[in-house]
């Protein structure tokens, strides 16, 4: 009877020890290196129409075509090639996705007057722009980075991605804020010097594996949502080539509830704000730290005040790893 006592208490300790385990280490390489980003969603996505003689169509703005003809495809060659091999030329069955929901409707060709056959479709199967990276996991090589999700400019969908990587761009150049308007940094892009790859594009920022080389031993301790104090901090970011400096902010307030907007801060660097004026595009993902821990990476600016910006929680961006 103890026996048996023991094995099941030894059965429920095996089971229960890794609830209260984290996924993800207590130490973690900070970031604060600009990065080039390029992804491929998983299917062709609308983002927007043209006239044709016949524009009807039940499709909208940032649907994802994932069919022809009952034929997968996953790029725009995929669609051209389904399109030009059509018999009929008349009508095609459309696969597409909406609000991840799988629905088919019909589409109409229109033959121009060359001879071309048009879908009245503007459409999109990737995406390449910058951001920063905000951590690497140096017991899984896994990394964090944007802070926020990769979307479509146009219809602000959020890209279902097929797969991706991060790559070296250096800062030439940064557009000032002014006015309410966001700056941005603008890059000179590396695209055969390879960092690592995209996996995970969700709401808390893109994830993946990173296979290029980094000091593993620059560890920062992981800081929890209850341990963001209102007061001073830094942002971690790259103005200049790939050069990462620190910039003096001010925590004004901390959202414990929010799923992607935890703190809200100023901009208190002279130095920081004489280059950019604010906050600027490329920012995101530049990791927040507040007494020697990393607690979270800037996300969005405040449009009315682009010396004021959010930042999600480091935890949140964690928890997101798969």
């Amino acid at each position: 009877m103890n026996f048996k006592r023991k094995l099941l208490i030894l059965f429920l300790t095996l089971i229960i020890l890794p609830l209260n385990t984290f996924a993800y280490s207590k130490y973690l390489v900070p970031g604060g290196e600009n990065l080039g980003i390029n992804i491929h969603s998983n299917g062709v996505l609308v983002v927007g129409f043209y006239e044709t003689s016949n524009p009807k169509t039940s499709l909208q703005i940032g649907d994802l075509i994932t069919s022809i003809n009952d034929k997968d495809i996953s790029s725009i060659n995929d669609m051209l090639k389904l399109i030009n091999t059509n018999e009929e030329k008349i009508d095609l069955v459309i696969g597409y996705k909406r609000n991840g929901v799988e629905q088919t409707t019909t589409l109409n060709l229109v033959k121009d007057s060359s001879g071309v056959f048009k879908t009245g479709l503007y459409v999109k199967d990737s995406v390449t722009g910058i951001g920063t990276l905000t951590f690497i996991d140096p017991s899984t090589n896994k990394y964090g980075a944007l802070g926020h999700a990769i979307t479509d400019s146009k219809s602000n969908i959020k890209f279902e991605i097929k797969d991706g990587k991060i790559f070296k761009a250096d800062v030439i150049s940064v557009d000032k804020s002014r006015d309410g308007e966001p700056g941005e940094k603008n890059a000179k892009f590396y695209f055969d010097t390879t960092y690592g790859t995209i996996d995970q594009n969700e709401d808390t920022g893109i994830y993946g594996t990173y296979s290029d080389d980094y000091n593993s031993k620059n560890l920062v301790e992981v800081g929890g949502l209850d341990e963001i104090k209102v007061g001073s901090a830094i942002i971690r970011t790259t103005l200049e080539n790939n050069k990462v400096e620190d910039f003096n902010i001010e925590i004004l307030s901390v959202d414990k509830e929010s799923d992607t907007k935890n703190i809200l801060f100023k901009i208190t660097d002279n130095n920081l704000l004489e280059k950019t004026g604010g906050i600027v595009k490329g920012m995101s993902g530049s990791p927040i730290i507040q007494n020697n821990k990393i607690i979270g990476a800037v996300t969005h600016t405040v449009i009315s005040d682009n010396t004021k910006g959010y930042g999600i929680s480091i935890i949140k961006m964690l928890e997101s790893i798969e």
